[in-house]
């Protein structure tokens, strides 16, 4: 039984993101995967899946294979705004409670 690589456990979770975003419309589903990519993995774990990706071939789902493929997507991400870069979290937010 073979080891299981962290370049494989990342493109499971990459998968399981498209499956999430599969019922969009697919370039809003391109820009989901990229934005929850970028946003919540580090980028260590991006840069490894990116440089992964061209040998894991059918694999890797169409929409993760195209949301880190080169430049960014333009498509509005269907993710609320208030989650989509949670690094910002405090900008804007309300000082209630």
């Amino acid at each position: 039984m073979r080891a299981v690589s962290q370049e494989d456990k990342l493109l499971r979770m990459a998968n399981q993101i498209a499956t999430f975003f599969r019922s969009y419309p697919e370039e809003e589903a391109v820009a989901g995967v990229h934005k929850h990519i970028t946003a919540f993995w580090t980028p260590k774990m991006v840069s490894k899946l990116e440089a992964a990706l061209p040998a894991m071939g059918d694999r890797a789902d169409d929409l993760v294979q195209r949301a880190l493929r080169g430049a960014e997507p333009q498509a509005e991400s269907p993710v609320r705004p208030a989650t989509r870069d949670p690094q910002k979290l405090g900008d804007g937010a309300s000082d209630a409670g």
